[in-house]
């Protein structure tokens, strides 16, 4: 599966290669010459990778061929990594050095001539080897294709026909489209008729088709629409081939040389001579079209074939089936997607149990339903998946073949076209190459595993996935593009926009794919692990007390290293025996750690983007050549809470982009902080001795800060004037708000988007002074909250208000309807609301039934 990641690596090398920055840079570092050879004999092969990426699965020796260029290609992007790495340091030294520290660097091996000596050297050993792989790729018969528009082999066409006795748990379903099939349609602004369109949306194998199969073939549709048609999209969204389809069901037969002569002639006929006879045939007659596995996004042919069938008459409908929320809203006109939920675990069962068994013979195997049960929560209410594991089970009795199938993973089951693995990679592979490896990436973390964009961002900017930094876009910004661009795919679960991050979960089949894809570059390791791939470049250690003595040499060359289950973290041992191993570590994540130091090694790791040492209750101090690590973009040190001091001399990181600190100071180094010019998110947490915070500092280029539980802070500024940039705030733990110093100068107040509140007792009064401009306001845990304010409503922009686990809180605001810009309204885990608001039964809901989106649960799980 990593080989179809080349093109992607290629595509990030070239432009890296083309950059003005980096250009500058390799003329200062003296390397300017040898990489422009590395560059042409990069675009030579380049030009075939998507070829060869295709043909990869019919040919052994193609695969070794890419194999080979991968690890040429890893190796050019750490050699490209040290003229950074260089750059920055010399600008460190520039800034902030020392006479020693110059004399010192010139007899080191960071000397300008060493260094220009040593890194053309390897840049030209990396050309020769490129060249000579790159010599071999006429044998294969390669084509040279210069963009990735890469033909996805979707599924076969689909039809209409369904035994509706064979669909389960899709009645509730199926009443709720036909319902809004039954609504009258309203007339456009300009007096044309208006046709309906309803959208139904789900990853691969969530049952759309079935659904709107379920809808096409019921009897109360049938006498409401007299003309009905069913076209599969599918491939392509080709105007031509849709009004064939339209005019006459059988036209997909029609391009056959035994298809009847009338069928044939309407092939031979142009375009315009088809829309004069749609036109005529739709023209006063009430109409349904169903689009079934819509995947094309280009509006302009959408917008061509509405105008087309637009003649038809009042009430007319089209039902959509897509995986992807962006077609979805580009063609729906109904207030919201129909989004199609998983089935129950007992329905689930019932779908199991048909497919597994003959008709009956279910009551005589007691024992294998028992086991069915576990099996059936792997699919987690997909039925596709439910029947993928019900078939491959049909005909075997024997206890040990089911425990078998219980006991292994999804992705590791054989799996024919048509099941629920190659039906969720049709949405992975359709993915642009850079997107499929920021998902690839995803699989580093257990399942259910709660994600934010805070996380991601920095993974996938450390590993080279996101966009070369411009002063136009940060790295947070553009992972939230790709994540919109997974979340229009499906591909993401349980989201929460809280404006300026958000929060999501990966479905577990959908975790089970990223697994399945990322095989070869990233390892999950537990006690099961019993040997890791050769040249993987992303570990994740998931179980404590691992072997960590036995070090290979092929694993040198791994970037990313992870502890993302709680309460398992790295000891001192492993430290010492792995990281200063791992010279091209981009990504260290040593969260829950027990060590009560740092090697002064860690210095070396001059690659590093991300360093965390989140709630590690041990340390205390942490070695001063940290602060070497000039590429670090991340530095969390928030629940050390033995920690004495930070780093001297932070203002040397200058990549830092966030911050987190717990720690025993009175004071902060806020001095050096404030040298950070990259730095966008603060952090302090937990500090209990310190009285005030950033008094007469500014920090320009701050976007979010978090205070938490800092019990003896008594003046934090917010205003435009400490930072300016500042758009979300978090707080935790504050009893009162007299530490908030706010400027009397109204032109300084900041303009805040987010605000989280966490373990408050009351809300900030101050909050009113954000009404114009706040648009996310989430409240976290209170457990002893009470009442909301009713200046609350006065809230004139807030869009999205997320309230979650305040067991006490009576009820919301009587005027909420002055909220007239709430887009949703997400209520979860508070007791004595949900009795209040539960939808449609609740006494109070009729106060928030106006607001487009609601959702409101007694639990996460509800």
């Amino acid at each position: 599966m990593a080989e179809s990641f080349i093109f992607s690596i290629a595509e990030s090398l070239t432009a890296k290669l083309a950059s003005r920055a980096y250009e500058e840079a390799s003329r200062v570092v003296g390397v300017y010459d040898d990489l422009q050879d590395l560059k042409s004999s990069l675009s030579y092969v380049k030009a075939v990778l998507l070829d060869a990426e295709q043909k990869q699965e019919r040919s052994h020796e193609l695969r070794e061929w890419l194999k080979q260029i991968k690890l040429i290609f890893y190796d050019a992007e750490n050699v490209l990594d040290q003229v950074d790495c260089q750059t920055l340091r010399k600008q460190v030294v520039r800034a902030y050095g020392t006479p020693k520290d110059k004399v010192g660097r010139f007899f080191s091996s960071s000397n300008p001539l060493v260094f220009r000596w040593k890194i053309a050297q390897q840049i030209k050993d990396i050309t020769q080897r490129l060249d000579r792989v790159a010599a071999n790729r006429d044998k294969f018969g390669l084509q040279t294709i210069a963009v990735d528009r890469r033909v996805v082999h979707r599924r076969e066409m689909t039809y209409s026909h369904v035994i509706e006795s064979d669909v389960i748990g899709r009645d509730h379903d199926k009443e709720k489209i036909i319902k809004l099939l039954m609504e009258p349609s309203l007339d456009n602004n300009d007096g044309s008729k208006h046709i309906s369109v309803i959208p139904i949306v789900g990853i691969g194998g969530l049952g759309k088709t079935t659904l709107a199969k379920l809808v096409f073939n019921d009897k109360r549709v049938g006498e409401s629409f007299p003309l009905k048609r069913w076209v599969s999209v599918s491939d392509d969204f080709n105007i031509k081939s849709l009004i064939l389809k339209i005019i006459n069901p059988l036209s997909d037969f029609a391009s056959s040389t035994n298809a009847p002569g009338g069928q044939q002639n309407l092939i031979d006929l142009q375009i315009e001579q088809l829309q004069h006879r749609l036109r005529n045939m739709l023209e006063g007659r009430k109409f349904l079209l169903v689009l079934d596995d819509v995947w094309n996004e280009d509006r302009v042919k959408w917008v061509e074939l509405q105008h087309l069938i637009s003649v038809s008459a009042q009430g007319s409908k089209v039902i959509v089936t897509t995986r992807s929320q962006s077609i979805a809203s580009m063609m729906g006109t109904v207030a919201n997607s129909y989004h199609l939920k998983n089935l129950s675990p007992k329905d689930s069962l019932r779908l199991f149990v048909r497919w597994a068994f003959k008709e009956g013979e279910d009551g005589k195997h007691p024992d294998l339903i028992m086991i069915g049960r576990e099996i059936v929560k792997k699919c987690k209410g997909v039925p596709l998946a439910v029947r993928t594991l019900g078939s491959s089970l049909f005909f075997k009795h024997e206890i040990q073949e089911w425990e078998a199938m219980r006991d292994k993973e999804i992705w590791n089951l054989p799996q024919k076209e048509d099941d629920i693995l190659p039906a969720l990679k049709l949405s992975y592979d359709e993915m642009p190459s850079h997107l499929r490896q920021c998902f690839a990436l995803l699989s580093l973390y257990p399942k259910n595993h709660a994600f934010n964009s805070f996380d991601v961002a920095p993974l996938w900017g450390a590993a080279g996935l996101l966009p070369l930094q411009s002063k136009d876009k940060t790295m947070l910004e553009d992972a939230h593009q790709y994540l919109s661009d997974l979340m229009t795919r499906s591909f993401l679960h349980n989201v929460v926009d809280c404006g300026t991050f958000y929060g999501f979960k990966l479905h577990d089949l959908v975790h089970d794919l990223a697994v399945y894809v990322s095989k070869d570059v990233c390892q999950l390791v537990s006690s099961n692990t019993q040997d890791i791939p050769e040249n993987v470049l992303h570990l994740s250690f998931v179980e404590n007390g691992l072997p960590y003595n036995s070090i290979k040499t092929s694993l040198q060359g791994v970037r990313s290293i992870l502890f993302p289950v709680d309460n398992q973290g790295a000891s001192e041992a492993f430290l010492n025996a792995w990281v200063s191993n791992c010279r091209y570590l981009r990504y260290l994540d040593l969260s829950n750690s027990t060590c009560e130091t740092l090697p002064e090694s860690i210095g070396m790791l001059k690659h590093l983007r991300y360093i965390s040492l989140c709630n590690n209750k041990r340390i205390k101090r942490l070695p001063n050549s940290i602060c070497k690590l000039q590429n670090l973009q991340v530095l969390r040190l928030d629940g050390c809470s033995n920690l004495e001091t930070v780093p001297e001399k932070l203002r040397k990181l200058i990549s830092l982009q966030r911050l987190e600190i717990t720690t025993k100071q009175s004071i902060l180094p806020e001095s050096d902080i404030a040298k950070l010019n990259c730095l966008e998110y603060l952090c302090v947490q937990n500090c209990v001795h310190l009285e005030s915070l950033f008094v007469g500092t500014r920090l320009p280029t701050l976007r979010t800060l978090e205070v938490t539980a800092s019990a003896s802070l008594k003046s934090l500024p917010l205003d435009t004037h400490h930072f300016p940039q500042l758009e979300t705030l978090g707080i935790s733990g504050v009893v009162n708000e007299d530490w908030l110093y706010r400027s009397e100068d109204t032109n300084a107040v900041l303009r805040l988007k987010t605000i989280v509140l966490y373990k408050m007792v009351t809300l900030p009064h101050s909050l009113q002074r954000y009404a114009s401009t706040l648009q996310t306001l989430v409240i976290s845990r209170c457990y002893e909250l009470e009442v909301l304010p009713e200046w609350l409503s006065n809230l004139s922009a807030l869009k999205f208000l997320y309230i979650w686990g305040c067991p006490k809180l009576m009820s919301l605001p009587r005027d909420i309807h002055r909220l007239t810009s709430l887009h949703l309204l997400q209520i979860i885990n508070c007791t004595k609301l949900y009795r209040k608001y539960e939808p449609q039964v609740g006494e109070c809901w009729p106060m928030i039934s106006h607001i487009k989106h609601t959702d409101i649960r007694k639990t996460w799980n509800s």
